[in-house]
């Protein structure tokens, strides 16, 4: 019977379905109303009409069974026969079902066949299978993509975003910072903004658990007098997010000066001005005390990295990691628990965390000009989407910095192989110590400033744009005015350290 009906479900080109199903363990004999179950069962359904041959061969089966209990022997193949008929129904119905879902495939390829796809990360393949409102994360690429478009529709500025290629690995690095479980070529998020014809070539590069779209706020100014290129790091934001396989501070700076580098080849740049906002400005100073050919001008933006613990030591830090609360705190940082964990781990409560922090930062504890509710809402759906996604470039934490953010490899120790124009830019409430800069600044050999923004903390650029835009200018004048044609001055109300 198991056969015959096997053997019809394949003429009638139905997929079949073998169950698996645990061995009865049971020597009991079994009642005269459960055998003539039995043989209804292994029959087909209820209100089928059975020959009488037929009844005698199951009977006789049933009997056989029961006399293999009786010496002992197991019920291994009775169950599955007697599911046999509900299986046949249940692959009918499956069949059915999947040449449904086949004809809406098809429709909806045939649709899509000329939209270009997006380039995909790795997993992106169950991104697009499971449905995005069942997702504990929901987030994706193209959500980042489609994020950073809403943010930036409200720069007037023309601009261009694509995915710059960098590649396999770049010759001579320490590390492999492209290896991933997947082959696919690695590329860096870049958007280029419309600007003046030979004006300077201006770019940025975002600091930690942040991406480009963080200079909204700028881009329209900027990009009046110079040419504007922004960019997320390997393993932030809209880039390219590889297996993060670096344990040491050697392989992390070349994880992302390397990248950095392939992607300055890809895009045949030189001479332009490298603008770095926190660790976006350790990063752009390694890269410019590695390849300082390729700089005019060197902007630091509330720079890290430039005082290691030793060299500036906390009494109130000293104590706090005697507490509890500190060793704790210090356990986490070692172990690279990053906050970005935290909004993974809330799932879908995650925005609401990320608004409350955007409204707090931004708004009532704003220390310069507040957000508008349209910039508000487009920053908290930005950046909840640029750090809820796969965890990559975040994991340098620890590689890079002790616990209380002190460079384990400080800046201040490569001072006087400074071989670049250096323009410090620091907000006057910014919790980075401009001190260090300060100290930076008696072993440099080339000219270096420091300018004070007021009204502004660590994001200096949102906090007080046209402050920040001003120091940018006059950190830039020699560029913008070889001749000094524009008479640029100190501008009014920034403070020179």
């Amino acid at each position: 019977m198991r056969g015959r009906r096997l053997a019809e479900a394949t003429t009638a080109n139905q997929p079949v379905f073998l169950i698996p199903f645990f061995p009865l363990k049971t020597r009991q004999k079994l009642p005269d109303y459960a055998t003539e179950r039995l043989g209804t069962a292994r029959a087909g359904p209820p209100h089928r009409n059975v020959t009488e041959p037929e009844q005698t061969r199951r009977l006789q089966t049933a009997e056989h069974h029961q006399s293999r209990r009786k010496c002992g022997g197991n019920a291994r193949g009775v169950w599955p026969r007697m599911r046999l008929g509900a299986v046949a129904r249940t692959t009918r119905m499956a069949a059915e079902e999947m040449r449904r879902a086949s004809a809406s495939t098809a429709v909806a390829a045939a649709a899509t066949a000329e939209v270009p796809a997006a380039p995909a990360q790795a997993g992106s393949r169950w991104a697009r299978v499971w449905p995005s409102a069942l997702r504990w994360i929901p987030t994706s690429t193209d959500r980042i993509i489609a994020s950073e478009k809403r943010l930036l529709s409200i720069v007037k500025t023309g601009y261009v975003q694509e995915h710059v290629n960098i590649g396999s690995a770049p010759p001579g690095s320490k590390v492999r910072w492209f290896r991933s479980a997947s082959d696919e070529p690695r590329f860096i998020n870049t958007v280029t903004f419309d600007g003046k014809e030979n004006a300077p070539t201006l770019v940025m590069v975002h600091g930690y658990a942040a991406s480009q779209g963080f200079f909204f706020r700028n881009f329209d100014a900027l990009a009046s007098r110079f040419r504007v290129i922004a960019i997320d790091q390997l393993g932030w934001g809209a880039s390219s997010r590889p297996d993060f396989t670096c344990k040491s501070t050697e392989e992390t700076e070349a994880w992302f000066i390397d990248s950095f580098e392939e992607w300055r080849k890809a895009k045949n740049l030189s001479n332009f001005i490298l603008l770095g906002h926190s660790f976006g400005g350790y990063v752009a100073a390694k890269y410019a005390l590695k390849h300082p050919e390729h700089i005019q001008h060197l902007v630091l933006v509330g720079p890290a990295g430039f005082s290691s613990e030793t060299e500036h030591s906390s009494e109130w830090l000293t104590k706090f990691r005697a507490t509890w609360k500190g060793m704790l705190l210090n356990h986490l940082w070692e172990s690279n628990f990053t906050p970005q964990r935290v909004i993974r781990g809330l799932g879908p409560w995650g925005p609401g965390l990320v608004q409350r922090y955007t409204s707090a930062r931004f708004g009532t504890r704003s220390t310069g000009e507040l957000l508008t509710d349209q910039e508000s809402t487009l920053l908290t759906d930005y950046i909840y989407h640029t750090l809820a996604a796969k965890a990559s470039g975040e994991l340098c934490l620890k590689y890079i910095f002790s616990f209380g953010a002190f460079a384990r490899k400080p800046l201040l120790q490569c001072a006087s192989d400074w071989k670049v124009p250096t323009t410090f830019i620091y907000g006057l409430e910014d919790w980075m110590n401009y001190q260090g800069a300060q100290q930076a600044r008696k072993d440099m050999k080339v000219p270096c400033e420091i300018i004070r923004v007021p009204q502004s903390g660590h994001y200096v650029f949102i906090d007080n744009p046209s402050g920040f835009h001003s120091a940018v200018l006059y950190a830039c004048r020699n560029l913008l005015s070889p001749n000094g044609e524009e008479g640029f001055t100190f501008p009014d109300g920034l403070i020179s350290a």
